[in-house]
């Protein structure tokens, strides 16, 4: 299984929701509705192998009968020599409508201080808040391996393929898929259905460049990065905004 972020508390991406039904003072209403989440990309605090780029997420969610609608974003994130990590935060909109994306948050992690900033755009006061970054500085790493095989309580069924070389950037990037099978009654569900997930990983950045999620619970969701650069990022882009309140966390 692909290792889990480390911004467990903010890899969540906020979906923006557009509905018809708003307050006169153009506040959403607060009855009902619905509140999504969004896995993306993970990037390990990898030393000396600085890059940049731009994340593309789409997300095509499945309608009741048939078709599908889609909700996008697009986001810069960079990684230094010093394993430092920098991630931009922005809220999905429809795909081709008419409501632009807003970024909501910027985080800065850094492994040797062991500190990770959220800072908060939409919020006033504007504020970072510090948490202690749990992962430390690696000098390698290799993404964990879902194996063939059966699943736990023979519920399913696991299926691991190699997909061989491809340049993607003019980078090497190696193609894995696994396609996991869920007998009927696994969780409640009365027919089996299968879940894929591929992915197309840099292993000297360590990171995917191109990574797809099939599931017909949730839909298909894609994460692209274009717009890649190897050279050191900005030492700017791992400064705090200026004028942010910083709240430390740490000890609560």
């Amino acid at each position: 299984m692909r290792a889990p972020s480390r911004f467990l508390p903010l890899l969540l991406l906020g979906v923006l929701l557009t509905s018809p039904c708003l307050a006169q003072n153009g506040a959403p209403a607060m009855d009902g509705g619905v509140s999504e989440t969004l896995q993306s990309i993970y990037i390990p605090p990898l030393l000396n192998a600085p890059f940049s780029a731009v994340v593309h997420t789409e997300w095509a969610k499945p309608l009741p009968g048939a078709g599908s609608y889609t909700l996008v974003n697009q986001r810069q994130v960079a990684r230094d020599s010093q394993g430092r990590i920098y991630e931009e935060r922005w809220l999905l909109v429809p795909k081709g409508g008419r409501f632009e994306s807003v970024m909501n948050v910027i985080q800065i992690a850094d492994p040797n201080a062991r500190t990770l900033y959220n800072c908060f755009l939409l919020q006033r006061p504007h504020r970072c808040t510090l948490q202690r970054f749990a992962e430390k500085a690696l000098t390698s790493y290799q993404p964990p391996v879902l194996q063939t095989g059966h699943l736990a309580g023979d519920t399913g069924f696991t299926l691991h393929e190699n997909l061989g070389v491809r340049s993607i950037q003019g980078i090497d990037t190696v193609g894995t898929r696994d396609t996991t099978t869920f007998n009927a009654g696994a969780f409640g569900n009365d027919r089996a259905f299968d879940v894929t997930r591929e992915f197309w990983t840099a292993g000297e950045l360590g990171i995917n460049l191109i990574s797809e999620l099939n599931d017909p619970r949730i839909g298909r969701q894609t994460f692209i990065l274009t717009d890649l650069s190897l050279a050191e990022p900005s030492p700017g882009l791992f400064e705090l905004p200026a004028g942010y309140q910083v709240v430390d966390v740490r000890k609560r």
